[in-house]
């Protein structure tokens, strides 16, 4: 019954995290990727290198830094541990901070490669008929991009599930507050629990391949 009742905690504690995480990126990613997409600025490579340095750096050393700098004995820690009462390390907010940081290139690359295959007369035509800046991102430029934007969710959600390099570092492994389930299979593999193990690991794969199923299935629907 304890282990049911961990499981439960674990998995909700899971898609808790995913969920915000993903909710957070897309509100940060579609402003990102629209000015990715469309400015000339000479800071866009940097930008771009920036965002998309998860997708080839190791979990552990980014990990590895946020813990670092996150410490409540570094500078930045201490200001947000006597400011705000905020303590990033081995914390669920923390793991949040984590996770936006570690898949941000999953959200922000498929809706930057949406805006670009979108011809430009379109935004033209908008502002020939005097729709502002915001008003044609959000209601004429975001619409033609749906598929980019739904594949972007999908795929971070998904990711943000599996993630373990930056979890572990920067999380650690707390029951209810931190555990999460790729920390949990690494932890009853190490204590040599393959069934529960096996428990948590086919849970995620049944459900994350469901998603995408689901997904994959919609987009082909609806370029019929």
């Amino acid at each position: 019954m304890e282990n049911f009742s961990n499981f439960f905690e674990t998995m909700f504690l899971t898609f808790e995290i995913a969920s915000i995480t993903t909710f957070i990126l897309l509100l940060l990613a579609i402003p990102l990727g629209y000015f990715l997409a469309f400015t000339h600025s000479r800071i866009a490579p940097i930008l771009e290198a920036i965002v998309s340095m998860p997708l080839v750096l190791p979990p552990s050393v980014l990990g590895f830094y946020l813990l670092i700098a996150f410490s409540p004995q570094s500078i930045l820690g201490k200001f947000l541990l006597e400011t705000f009462n905020l303590k990033l390390v081995f914390s669920f907010e923390g793991l949040i901070v984590g996770s936006v940081i570690f898949s941000l290139p999953f959200m922000v690359n498929p809706i930057q490669a949406g805006f670009v295959t979108l011809p430009k007369s379109l935004f033209e035509a908008a502002l020939t008929l005097g729709k502002s800046r915001l008003s044609i991102l959000y209601f004429v430029l975001l619409p033609n991009i749906s598929r980019s934007v739904l594949v972007g969710v999908v795929v971070t959600f998904a990711h943000t599930i599996g993630e373990f390099g930056v979890v572990m570092m920067i999380g650690g492994n707390i029951q209810g507050q931190t555990r999460v389930a790729s920390i949990a299979i690494y932890d009853e593999v190490e204590s040599l629990n393959y069934v529960l193990a096996h428990q948590y690991a086919l849970t995620l794969f049944i459900l994350t391949f469901s998603i995408l199923l689901l997904t994959f299935y919609l987009n082909k629907k609806n370029l019929k």
